[in-house]
């Protein structure tokens, strides 16, 4: 089974940064592209950012361009996401998923994190 954990969330003012971690199996980590999703109370759960294994590949979601960066080191099973000039709208549960394809619908992931929360305060 591809295990996913997400780690990092917790509560930061406007303005500030968090980090995010998503420690992943190596078969995960070696085959699958690797994704953070969000949701937020009463919204479905958005695409945030993409990476792929092979190529360097990114995608971001619009809303956190500039803000957010994705990121896998070759030397650690684990997935980053750096989330900068944070705001109150970032505030969501945050997922961290596998998919074979590099896509943004919640429906290319099949393997999913349990989530870890993320409040951002004005």
């Amino acid at each position: 089974q591809v295990q996913l954990v997400e780690s990092g969330g917790g509560l930061v003012q406007a303005g500030g940064s968090l980090r995010l971690s998503c420690a992943a199996s190596t078969r995960t980590f070696s085959s699958y592209t690797m994704g953070w999703f969000r949701q937020a109370p009463g919204k479905e759960r958005d695409f945030v950012a993409a990476i792929t294994w092979s190529g360097g590949r990114t995608n971001y979601a619009d809303s956190v361009k500039g803000r957010f960066t994705i990121s896998r080191p070759n030397a650690k099973n684990t997935v980053y996401l750096q989330m900068n000039s944070l705001k109150p709208e970032d505030t969501a549960v945050y997922y961290c998923a596998a998919s074979l394809y590099f896509g943004t619908n919640t429906n290319v992931y099949n393997y999913w994190g349990q989530g870890t929360q993320v409040t951002v305060s004005s």
